[in-house]
């Protein structure tokens, strides 16, 4: 049974893994059964501190550990739909495209038209995402620099590599420093 407020953040691989009572090789564990829910406390290098469900803790190897996912958003969420990218075919095509040219660069290199070098130049900048798990699909925009999610008819955000900007204020003066003692 979970503990209260337990929110998973990864799982076990799917063979399960070794536990150590410390981060310490010479002291085992129990191992964790495959796909045990953990949540990652802390990590020190390769070292993972995880909170098993049941309320047990241990250290493990956090490299093996199995991200969770979030949920997907849902297609009516705040942020909704995104306008321009409501349809996924443009995106597709996209990503497409951009496995073409990644799979003509490896065949020319597999056939020795192409040196690593040349690999190298050839596939530079070129990303392409894909993950398509039933109905659900999320791709890789990489005009926007992140993810969305869609369900065959509608795009929403997911998630993106940009990293967040300073909140733009009112335009306006800067305030100054006025020491009391000497007036303004």
């Amino acid at each position: 049974m979970a503990t209260p407020e337990f929110r998973p953040t990864h799982v076990a691989p799917r063979h399960g893994m070794p536990a150590w009572e410390e981060p310490d090789p010479a002291r085992p564990a129990v191992p964790l059964d495959p796909l045990l829910p953990v949540q990652l406390l802390e990590r020190r290098g390769d070292w993972g501190h995880v909170l098993c469900s049941n309320g047990w803790s241990a250290w493990v190897d956090g490299r093996r550990l199995v991200a969770v996912p979030e949920d997907p958003p849902a297609a009516d969420a705040p942020d909704g739909p995104r306008g321009d990218a409501a349809d996924p075919r443009p995106l597709l095509a996209v990503a497409e495209d951009g496995l073409a040219r990644y799979r003509t660069a490896v065949r020319e290199l597999a056939d020795g038209a192409l040196d690593g070098e040349g690999f190298r130049r050839r596939t530079h900048g070129l990303r392409v995402g894909v993950v398509v798990d039933g109905e659900d699909v999320w791709l890789y925009d990489p005009a926007r620099e992140g993810w969305v999610y869609g369900d065959g008819t509608r795009l929403s955000t997911f998630a993106t590599d940009r990293a967040p900007r300073a909140a733009e204020g009112p335009d306006h003066a800067a305030t100054r420093v006025v020491n009391p003692g000497r007036g303004a």
